[in-house]
């Protein structure tokens, strides 16, 4: 393990959190429930948050070809430092909230040519947001979103293809128990740290691997740190949660919880979406399945990911709205803790966006625009304009192979995923790319600007409603 000085101390040790059975307390004994939102598209970018096709890594290769790297870096230093500020944490603090998850990519500490070898740059930016927030009396649960060798099937774990390769290759869990036991030991003095979240949304499609993973991993952290909070999330994206047995000292179990209703293509609320009727019946009725090991066990249920999609459409986002509070006063009648995706981004979720006509939008206008035409943003996007391509292919898959059902989600997010992320997103990253041909390292700056808060809007009745469960 190579890892770099250890953060400062942090004077009030009296906020370090435990698990008390059900709940999270102090160190005094006080109860802590954490609420608050997910700070996605920062350390760990995706396509939905801030506007390019595809992934992470294909993105910044591509813009670093046409700008050159001086304007790559000039856009990404200075995205990174105005993406959250003292100014976030204190909008987040003043509505009543106490926690930020962080998600982070694991290239922030750890290049793919010097494995094993961490790089201090990433402690670097952690620190800052970690401070910022601990400033504002906000907790951090730190969430590593893209491991190597992508630990699930999607986007959002960096993850070009539609495989995931981390489950049986033990050369990337041997990174990633390195990269833990680093920020154990860089982390394990800060109380205002309320834990580690190790992987999010794993999908260990034999559903063999993960246990032992865990096991392995759950000991090297405690090995290091034996006081802050382990955040697992459950397999099949933190919803099922058959592989654990007896809880582990001081480890919360999460689940993520996106509601049907609240998806891009979903009808009104209630009402049909994705044939399914959904109501608030129907919102419970997943919610006590997927939290059933936490309530058995009577250990904290803390919600890591939830929250609807917007359209601009008032009418369809009060249904959403809708969703949203009921979830909420399930979390609220069974003492469930949460985490709001997400916090900011270009429109479809943040409680803070970048306005449509913000230079940065609307330079990438274009492409927003042929995204949502051939749906190729799976999270957020609708798949009406590539139906004449999906059709065929799903009815020929249907009758040529009618009993395939991949995991971790059957055939049809299979094929979506093979056209709608891979096969029609990856050429559309050089379009995005394009359009920012010409700028230096200064127009470059500029438009990572646009991503400051005083910049952006708030969704005000998001964070209303939020408030009313804070």
């Amino acid at each position: 393990m190579n890892s770099p000085v250890n953060a400062p101390a942090h004077q009030d040790a009296s906020v370090l959190l435990r698990v008390d059975g059900a709940r999270l307390v102090t160190a005094g004994g006080d109860p802590v429930r954490l609420r608050g939102v997910g700070l996605g598209g920062w350390m760990n970018m995706e396509n939905f948050i801030t506007g390019f096709p595809a992934t992470e890594e294909l993105h910044r290769d591509a813009l670093r070809r046409v700008v050159g790297q001086e304007a790559y870096d000039a856009f990404f230093d200075r995205f990174l430092d105005v993406f959250f500020t003292d100014a976030d944490a204190a909008l987040l603090a003043g509505a009543g909230m106490n926690c930020v998850r962080v998600p982070f990519h694991y290239r922030h500490f750890e290049d793919d040519a010097r494995p094993l070898e961490i790089r201090p740059e990433g402690f670097a930016l952690l620190d800052r947001v970690v401070d910022v927030c601990a400033g504002h009396g906000l907790y951090t649960v730190l969430d590593l979103h893209a491991a190597p060798g992508f630990h699930n099937q999607r986007w959002h774990s960096d993850n070009p293809t539609h495989r995931s390769f981390f489950w049986t290759h033990r050369h990337f869990q041997d990174r990633v128990v390195n990269l833990w036991e680093a920020l154990a030991e860089h982390y394990r003095d800060n109380p205002w740290v309320a834990g580690y979240n190790p992987l999010n949304e794993p999908a260990d499609s034999e559903g063999e691997s993960i246990g032992p993973f865990y096991e392995r991993l759950h000991a090297a952290i405690r090995a290091v740190d034996p006081h802050h909070v382990v955040f697992l999330d459950g397999n099949r994206h933190a919803t099922e949660f058959d592989l654990f047995r007896d809880p582990w000292p001081g480890t919360v179990y999460t689940v993520h919880d996106y509601a049907l209703s609240g998806f891009a293509d979903s009808g009104p609320y209630p009402g049909e979406s994705r044939g399914q009727y959904v109501d608030r019946d129907y919102l419970a009725a997943r919610f006590l399945k997927r939290s059933e090991y936490m309530r058995a066990t009577d250990t904290p249920i803390w919600v890591g990911e939830f929250g609807p999609v917007y359209s601009g459409d008032q009418e369809r986002d009060e249904h959403r709205y809708r969703t949203l509070a009921d979830q909420l006063d399930l979390y609220d009648e069974y003492g469930a803790g949460w985490s709001l995706w997400t916090y900011k981004d270009i429109g479809l979720q943040g409680v803070a966006r970048v306005p449509a006509d913000s230079p940065y939008v609307r330079r990438i206008a274009p492409v927003l625009e042929k995204k949502a035409r051939l749906g190729v943003d799976v999270w957020g996007g609708v798949d009406t304009g590539v139906r004449h391509i999906l059709d065929p292919i799903e009815a020929t898959v249907a009758e040529e192979f009618p009993g395939f059902d991949p995991l971790p989600f059957g055939a049809r997010q299979w094929i979506h995923v093979l056209v709608r992320h891979i096969l029609l997103a990856e050429p559309m990253v050089e379009d995005f790319a394009r359009c920012f041909r010409g700028l230096d390292a200064d127009g470059m700056r500029a438009l990572a600007d646009c991503f400051a808060l005083e910049r952006c809007t708030v969704r005000e009745p998001l964070l209303a409603l939020l408030k009313q469960h804070l």
